[in-house]
């Protein structure tokens, strides 16, 4: 199935309204839908990192406020 969106048309709040829709349709089928194998590679290997003390996690506040000043 193809279809798309007169994204050149549309105002910034319907294509984020667009892109919410998408993303809660998603959300409700995420039971029947597989992450492929590398996701599981790359979340093992993040683990790895934090377990050996080579990374570290922040809060998603702190993480919204380092993104912001590299903007």
């Amino acid at each position: 199935m193809s279809s798309s969106l007169p994204l050149e048309k549309m105002s910034v709040e319907e294509k984020i309204q667009a892109m919410e829709s998408i993303w809660d349709d998603l959300c409700d089928r995420a039971d029947s839908l597989a992450s492929p194998a590398w996701h599981g590679e790359v979340l093992a290997d993040r683990e790895s990192a934090l377990q050996g003390g080579d990374d570290e996690t922040i809060d998603w506040e702190t993480a919204k406020q380092n993104i912001n000043k590299q903007l």
